[in-house]
């Protein structure tokens, strides 16, 4: 099995505020973590920079002109009380689609089994026309599309097992039936949306709110009772991952009580699934996790 790990060093000039927790930190221990001699054996690409065409997937030029025209010159400049740009974010942000774009190529055409997209800022907050929840771009949705328009998939499956909410993944996709929409994410809790009333246009959205201090038992019941069989029903032909991992014990922005354990389970069941369904074709893109022990120690 061969596993490519798409990443580029453009992706750490996205500069967030002193203590913001969605800092360099974070993707520089996901690299050092992927560079151990354990992991000799992954195939490594630089991002490509993603195009506005590929952003055009999922977003208005609108929202493009608005992220744009956002970037300062120097220092930071906020969007709204979370999400915040420096110079080099917009280019950071390209590559983060540019991976994916990647990504989703390099599995489809058989080049790669699997794909983990090591990349920042995450995407899964960002709405059609509207940055959030440290987003600019909704890149698993752009994936989504892109793999369907463009790459011959049929049908496409996404996984988002971080701790909020990806309610940009959701409303990019709502009316898109070729794609099914899974999240597992801590309810009460930003951005609050997800209930399990939200089912998409299509019956194509899959919410499951997990309570604070969930830990092992209701997470796998949650994923071998209901979101595994549906992705099992849908048959994609590509299975996407919005890989966060905020809902460690240790993060400090939310309350669930997974352990590292908990992200291997999830991660072997994603691959079997997907290779009953889809020849084992799976793209991950990293989303949350801010505490940067566990953040590392999950990944990898």
């Amino acid at each position: 099995m061969s596993t490519v790990f798409i990443t580029h060093t453009d992706c750490l000039s996205h500069i967030t505020p002193p203590g913001h927790p969605e800092q360099v930190a974070r993707l520089e221990r996901v690299q050092q973590a992927l560079s151990a001699p354990e992991f000799a054996d992954l195939l490594r690409e630089n991002a490509p920079l993603g195009t506005d065409s590929h952003i055009l997937l999922a977003h208005p030029a609108t929202h493009i002109k608005r992220v744009r025209n956002a970037a300062p010159a120097k220092g930071t400049v906020s969007l709204d009380p979370d999400t915040h740009m420096s110079a080099g974010s917009l280019t950071a942000a390209m590559r983060g689609v540019g991976a994916n774009i990647r990504a989703v190529e390099m599995v489809m055409s058989g080049e790669a089994d699997n794909a983990f997209c090591g990349i920042r800022p995450p995407g899964h907050h960002a709405e059609q026309e509207k940055p959030m929840g440290f987003c600019l771009f909704g890149n698993i949705a752009i994936a989504a599309k892109h793999a369907l328009e463009n790459c011959g998939a049929r049908r496409v499956a996404i996984v988002d097992f971080d701790v909020h909410h990806g309610n940009g993944t959701q409303a990019l996709l709502w009316d898109e039936s070729r794609a099914l929409f899974c999240s597992s994410h801590q309810m009460p809790l930003y951005p609050g949306t997800g209930a399990a009333t939200e089912t998409g246009a299509f019956d194509n959205v899959l919410n499951y709110p997990l309570p604070e201090g969930c830990t092992t038992a209701t997470l796998q019941a949650a994923y071998d009772s209901e979101i595994f069989p549906a992705i099992e029903a849908f048959k994609p032909d590509l299975i996407l991952v919005s890989a966060g991992f905020d809902a460690h014990r240790a993060d400090p922005l939310a309350g669930l009580m997974w352990e590292v354990e908990d992200f291997i389970w999830l991660t072997n069941r994603i691959c079997d699934v997907a290779d009953k369904v889809c020849d084992g074709r799976i793209v991950s893109t990293l989303e949350g996790g801010y505490d940067l022990d566990a953040l590392a120690a999950s990944v990898a």
